[in-house]
């Protein structure tokens, strides 16, 4: 059974704020990944006190303080929109479920992501700090959608 959404609406809304689209259907992730030139970042939600102590504060430092970003950012919610998540997943090959996690796809393909166990416990200035730099990696300098 999904998460009410009057639970998550505020964990939501970090996200939003920051320009990161929700894609609460599978047909928008596939949607997102499939039609965008380029590097996509796809965060996985999470209710969890990593994702509001960390990754998501953590998220918007890298977005806040990088030049370079991705050309589209979307989220999921794990345990809200499930079928999104799910979809969302099949993209990330070779790796168990996990949430929070933030994935990073180029022309539809995973390039780089980090799961729970990179995330959980750090603080949000590593997280953005390591977030910056996979930008630099994955990102082109003219990547910007995502500010």
């Amino acid at each position: 059974m999904p998460y009410p959404e009057i639970m998550i609406h505020g964990m939501r809304a970090e996200l939003a704020q920051l320009g990161i689209e929700e894609t609460k259907t599978s047909e928008a992730v596939v949607d997102a990944v499939k039609n965008t030139d380029g590097t996509v970042m796809v965060v996985v939600n999470s209710v969890c006190g990593c994702a509001a102590g960390g990754v998501r504060p953590g998220i918007a430092m890298a977005l806040q303080n990088s030049e370079v970003k991705p050309d589209r950012a979307i989220t999921v919610f794990a345990g809200a929109d499930i079928d999104a998540t799910d979809t969302a997943r099949e993209f990330f090959t070779g790796y168990a479920p996990s949430s929070p996690a933030i994935a990073f796809l180029k022309n539809g393909e995973l390039v780089h992501i980090y799961e729970r166990k990179d995330l959980e416990g750090r603080h949000p200035m590593t997280i953005a700090e390591s977030l910056m730099d996979t930008f630099e990696k994955v990102c082109s300098r003219s990547e910007s959608a995502a500010s």
